[in-house]
């Protein structure tokens, strides 16, 4: 057995090409690294310089401006059953693959809500799960696909839902993140209680699971709701501050309502 140059994807011997993305198994590795600056404060951007050949894959709709020498094709990026999987994580049916022309050619792409833009590695057998719609961009390399939450508790009242977003593969990614981060990493066993919407990614070696508040008054009176998000080391997650749930719900009552009286 071989690995794929590309994503990692282990292939039969013999194979002339990677099964899942197609890269010729003795190809030359892809060039991933790729220079890029986040900019912007708390309505950021990601303005990345790109090489002549180099291939960043976005949802359709992140572009903020590009070179004239950067070209665009909207694709399924895998056909039908991909795209619906990403449609049923959060994203789009189709993507945009941008392919730089010439050396040193620039292209951003803009968050769709005030926050945070990340930067992540993604490598072979180190997979990334993260809540939906946090996809913004990434090299090549990377493979987006669906994670499914088996327990029904979860799905239900966890506030991730049953579908998350994992990412695999080889290379670099972008996510959006509502407000601040923090990021913590958890020794094998060790637990972290997490409010509603706040979990923002995990490495794929750790565990979720829901709790629930114990004691009446607790439940009714502290406005932290019946259920809690329980995360389970061993490894990395990424918390936000500002999940864009609560934000609208606290919104929603500064908007004007249709009265509930009839008129006459």
């Amino acid at each position: 057995m071989a690995n794929c140059p590309n994503c990692g994807e282990l292939v039969s011997d013999g194979s002339k090409f990677c099964t899942k993305c197609g890269t010729p198994i003795n190809a030359t590795p892809i060039d991933n690294s790729i220079e890029y600056e986040i900019k912007g404060g708390n309505l950021p951007f990601v303005e990345m310089n790109l090489k002549r050949g180099q291939k960043i894959i976005c949802e359709s709709g992140s572009m903020a401006w590009r070179d004239p020498s950067i070209t665009m094709e909207t694709t399924s990026n895998g056909g039908a059953s991909k795209a619906l999987s990403r449609l049923f994580s959060g994203e789009r049916l189709f993507q945009n693959i941008f392919t730089a022309t010439q050396d040193n050619s620039k292209i951003a792409f803009s968050s769709s809500f005030p926050g945070t833009i990340m930067a992540l590695d993604v490598k072979p057998g180190q997979d990334i799960i993260c809540q939906k719609r946090s996809f913004l961009a990434g090299t090549a390399g990377v493979d987006l696909s669906i994670h499914f939450n088996q327990r029904m508790g979860i799905g239900f009242f966890g506030g991730e839902g049953f579908i998350m977003q994992r990412l695999s593969g080889n290379g670099k990614v972008f996510i959006e993140i509502d407000g601040s981060t923090e990021e913590i990493v958890l020794k094998e066993g060790e637990k972290i209680v997490l409010s509603t919407g706040h979990l923002v990614l995990m490495d794929s070696t750790c565990q979720i699971d829901i709790e629930q508040n114990t004691g009446l008054k607790n439940i009714l009176l502290s406005g932290e709701g019946f259920f809690n998000t329980i995360i389970t080391g061993p490894g990395r997650i990424v918390t936000q501050s500002m999940p864009i749930s609560k934000t609208a719900n606290m919104l929603y009552d500064y908007m004007p309502h249709p009265s509930n009286t009839s008129t006459k």
